[in-house]
């Protein structure tokens, strides 16, 4: 063994201590430091020809790297929907690094059981019914991936054409109908090699981001009984805007189509009673995403697909050739159901959370964070300096700067995001709705109080006060 490596393994009580303790001085200030800060672009450092060890390669990243770890996971980073950890996911997630376990099979590990039964638990946060199979994947991008890629298969099922087998170009012209489709399910039709040209984007209906339903069924109707995947939307990322699923699932009774539902963090809303009506239908879909580093707040990377399609999942994802590996219908065995076959132990964050907070505490962070965001909206309404450009429907504000310039708008939300990051108190991040430049604050961590919300708001009247002082329009 090298004798670096030696003596760290010698010292293992000591290197873990000492990252504990390391992490705990960034976690305990994490409501001080910066949400968002620019780093400066460096040339890399080269690979050392004799390392000297943890200690030393710790008091350099804290030397070159420290500085510029922000807390994204803090109470007030509200860009993108980013959750945080919560203190047991992020137990479970250390516990994850420490076992290093691949999470494939029972035959030599516990880890199997473990996503089964996180999987379980999440079917009744969120109200599905155990007909839904389930597993861990990457995030919301490999979730999309995996229900399209079974939208795929079972649109070839129709035409009696097996894609996995034959592969994308035995298929006739697909079409995926979707009206405010997320960027990852786009991506997901390139790297499926279905095309970005297979999207029919369905208008929306006016002032919303949810589907025209009409719209939707006028297309339908075009395709002339040709199978094909309608992708639904519960919670846009500008709006959290839902789609009727219910009607999208009955107009199924009508066109041939694979339904995939995009839940990336709107599924949440399905472990309140206030809110679970948006996902009306959805019992009904074929697929689903939902996120996990989003409301469930465990650690990146982490998200689930689900589907009431076991079988498709298998003939898509199997290693049909690797017959070392076994049977792939008579021995049970995660890799034959998703992209990877080597798997982080993701579903263990999850299931220490799941276990540590239960429903009650889900329900909490879910009312808790809406509410908050509500708040936030009702201030944005209510100020002479902003204008709100949707209503507040779950967990996202979306809103822009009230200036008679509209046609400097982009430039003033730029300055606008930017001096905030400056300020290093709160991040959001910008977007454009309706034609509109405009920005977001996406509420889902934990950690967001009352407090934080204050601070929001003062931060918010501040910048704005500067910028509209400061700037001359070009």
């Amino acid at each position: 063994m090298n004798p670096t490596l030696q003596t760290d393994l010698q010292s293992l009580d000591t290197i873990l201590q000492t990252t504990q303790a390391y992490a705990l001085s960034f976690l305990n200030e994490i409501e001080t430091i910066a949400p968002g800060k620019s780093f400066p672009e460096r040339l890399p450092d080269t690979i050392p020809e004799k390392g000297e060890g943890f200690t030393t390669a710790l008091q350099e990243f804290h030397h070159t790297y420290r500085d510029g770890i922000t807390a994204a996971a803090g109470p007030r980073y509200f860009g993108f929907v980013t959750g945080g950890a919560t203190p047991a996911a992020l137990a479970g997630d250390w516990l994850t690094s420490a076992f290093d376990q691949n999470s494939t099979n029972s035959s030599q590990s516990a880890a199997a059981q473990v996503e089964i039964e996180t999987i379980h638990m999440l079917r009744q946060l969120f109200g599905l019914p155990e007909s839904f199979f389930g597993t861990f994947v990457s995030g919301a991008t490999m979730s999309n991936f995996v229900g399209l890629a079974l939208g795929r298969q079972w649109v070839g099922k129709q035409s009696g054409i097996n894609v996995a087998q034959e592969g994308v170009a035995t298929l006739p012209q697909l079409k995926v109908l979707s009206a405010a489709i997320h960027a990852s399910a786009v991506k997901s039709l390139a790297m499926l090699g279905m095309g970005r040209n297979s999207l029919l984007t369905i208008p929306t209906q006016p002032d919303r981001e949810a589907i025209d339903l009409q719209k939707l069924e006028e297309a339908l109707q075009s395709l002339q009984g040709t199978p094909c995947i309608v992708v639904a939307n519960a919670g846009t990322v500008n709006t959290v805007d839902f789609d009727d699923i219910a009607a999208i699932v009955q107009l199924r009774n009508r066109y041939p189509f694979w339904l995939h539902v995009d839940a990336a963090f709107g599924g949440f809303v399905g472990c309140t009673p206030v809110y679970s009506h948006l996902l009306n239908g959805w019992k009904e879909a074929d697929s689903i995403t939902i996120d996990a580093h989003k409301w469930l707040n465990v650690p990146y990377d982490s998200a689930m697909i689900f589907t009431r399609h076991k079988s498709l999942q298998l003939e898509v994802f199997q290693n049909a050739n690797a017959k070392y590996l076994g049977d792939p219908e008579a021995d049970f065995n995660y890799i034959n159901y998703t992209p990877e076959n080597s798997r982080r132990f993701r579903a263990l964050p999850a299931w220490f959370s799941l276990k540590a907070y239960g429903r009650d505490g889900y329900r909490d962070i879910v009312e808790t964070t809406i509410s908050l965001a509500q708040q936030l909206g009702d201030f944005i309404e209510e100020s002479e300096a902003f204008t709100l450009l949707a209503p507040v429907r779950i967990c996202v504000v979306c809103f822009t700067i009230n200036t008679p310039h509209t046609e400097n708008l982009q430039k003033l939300v730029n300055q606008f995001l930017e001096k905030l990051v400056q300020h290093e108190k709160v991040v959001l991040t910008p977007t454009v709705y309706k034609g509109i430049p405009a920005m977001r604050a996406a509420l889902v961590n934990w950690r967001t109080t009352q407090k934080d919300l204050e601070i929001t708001k003062s931060e918010l009247m501040q910048v704005v006060s500067q910028l509209l002082f400061t700037s001359i329009p070009a």
